[in-house]
């Protein structure tokens, strides 16, 4: 029987469970807004029954321990899209920058005094496409005086503009190139200091939960947390072991285990000088397939370098197109043989600094002493229009819109993934925050419900002390 000293217990077993079901709601309303947090409960158990006169008879109500209400399935694959999201981003991102490097925006550092209209003049100009046509042009207007000085003077400034272009967006390419190798260096230093805090939150969890019941809850929303981190860098694999220890691997090679550090990310170069990952200690090169790494690497090394690729064919094609109609002609002074560019590509690509120092060297006749031909002159003009093999049998202004074009191509590819990248994450999050996110009209409603429990519960014990109290009193 379990009388009233039994009863008595009973009544603060309930206290001490109402009070840990307070706390737990209490938590949970105090991280409502903490986005990595996962909802709480307080698990109830029975207590073991007392055999009496009657049969089996209950002692009340325990904790059997504080759970998380997540949904192991679905954190794994936010895991997973949160790498592809990542990959995404920063092919986003890398192609964004060379478009704008191909923008035709006016750069307003070179703006001169001349007013508005000037300006928007030059703006126009300021761009390979427009270069190029005005090149073109401006042989074609010297064909109507070819031994115009002035006119001369005009082409050349004209070639050295284009020159200049073609040099300044390699640079800009060559920079945007550089800035996606330091990205690299940076994104593998931040990851090493994840696998660092996993692994230490690993032996934390560990010691938390050895020996004690229940489990380290908050400790392991943290390695969550930095798990997610992680995996917006490089595609991660997990595996859990029985007492709660993550095995992880990044790129297909194992990097931490509990709480061992196997090995680290370390950047290094290829043999074109572009930076790629492996592992620090056994120099393993690392298969990343998502993530901001992979995103930086495959943008630089995919549309970027066929679109720097295709610049310099366009510029080396240009080159030697020019001076192959330009060497046979005759300058003023009746002389031959001279190149009008210089240079193999579009880094080096510059006019030849003879023709700028005199325009008179100009090769513009067909005919040696004969200063009013424009034989030259016309078949550089018509070379605009004349498709050229090495660029697939496209003119020089078809096929640079083409490369522009393939860029914006690449671009609006990269914009679908990664506005498909967020409506997914938005469905997969909303899904995640109604198993494990906080809701406050349920946890009030908990409040209630404990307070309740704990006040009867009160009620239990008072009404017991009565009890005894009139069990003493009757000995007197």
């Amino acid at each position: 029987m379990l009388g009233l000293h039994g009863t008595l217990n009973l009544g603060a077993r309930s206290l001490q469970t109402q009070s840990q079901g307070l706390a737990v709601a209490g938590q949970n309303l105090a991280n409502v807004h903490n986005p990595t947090y996962t909802r709480q409960r307080l698990l109830l158990q029975t207590t073991t029954p007392l055999q009496g006169t009657f049969g089996s008879q209950g002692t009340g109500v325990g904790t059997q321990g504080i759970q998380q209400v997540l949904n192991s399935l679905l954190d794994r694959q936010i895991q997973s899209e949160t790498s592809v999201s990542g990959f995404w981003e920063a092919h986003r991102t890398a192609l964004d920058l060379a478009q704008t490097n191909l923008a035709e925006t006016f750069n307003s550092r070179t703006q001169t005094t001349a007013g508005a209209a000037a300006a928007g003049e030059a703006g126009a100009a300021a761009t390979l496409a427009n270069q190029l046509s005005a090149f073109f042009n401006e042989w074609q207007n010297l064909a109507a005086t070819p031994a115009s000085l002035p006119q001369r003077s005009a082409l050349l400034a004209r070639a050295q503009s284009l020159a200049a272009q073609f040099q300044q967006t390699d640079a800009r390419l060559t920079q945007l190139n550089a800035q996606l190798n330091e990205a690299v260096d940076t994104d593998v230093a931040q990851a090493n200091e994840l696998l660092t805090a996993i692994a230490r939150l690993n032996d934390q969890i560990q010691r938390a939960e050895l020996g004690r019941p229940g489990s380290a809850n908050d400790l392991r929303d943290l390695r969550r947390q930095k798990l997610e981190s992680l995996a917006t860098l490089a595609n991660v694999d997990t595996a859990e072991t029985p007492e709660g220890q993550l095995t992880l691997s990044v790129g297909g090679v194992q990097l931490v285990a509990g709480r061992n550090v196997l090995d680290t990310l370390a950047p290094y170069n290829d043999a074109n000088g572009q930076r790629l990952v492996r592992t620090t200690t056994a120099a393993t090169p690392l298969t990343l397939t998502a993530g901001r790494l992979a995103g930086a690497i495959d943008a630089r090394d995919g549309p970027l370098a066929t679109l720097r690729t295709d610049l310099d064919a366009l510029a080396a094609t240009l080159i030697r197109e020019v001076n192959a109609r330009h060497r046979p002609g005759f300058n003023l002074n009746g002389q031959s043989g001279a190149d009008f560019f210089a240079g193999t590509d579009a880094a080096s690509i510059r006019v030849a600094p003879a023709l700028i120092a005199d325009p008179a060297l100009l090769q513009a006749s067909g005919t040696a002493g004969a200063s009013g031909d424009n034989q030259v002159a016309l078949a550089l003009a018509r070379l605009a229009q004349q498709p050229q093999a090495d660029l697939g049998n496209q003119t020089f202004a078809s096929r640079y819109s083409h490369i522009v074009t393939s860029l914006g191509e690449a671009l609006a590819h990269a914009n679908s993934q990664v506005e498909d990248q967020r409506l997914l994450a938005s469905f997969l999050a909303g899904q995640r925050s109604s198993v494990s996110g906080v809701s406050i009209d349920e946890e009030m409603t908990d409040l209630v419900k404990f307070q309740k429990a704990f006040q009867a519960s009160a009620r239990i014990i008072t009404t017991v002390d009565e009890m005894l109290d009139e069990v003493i009193n009757l000995k007197r």
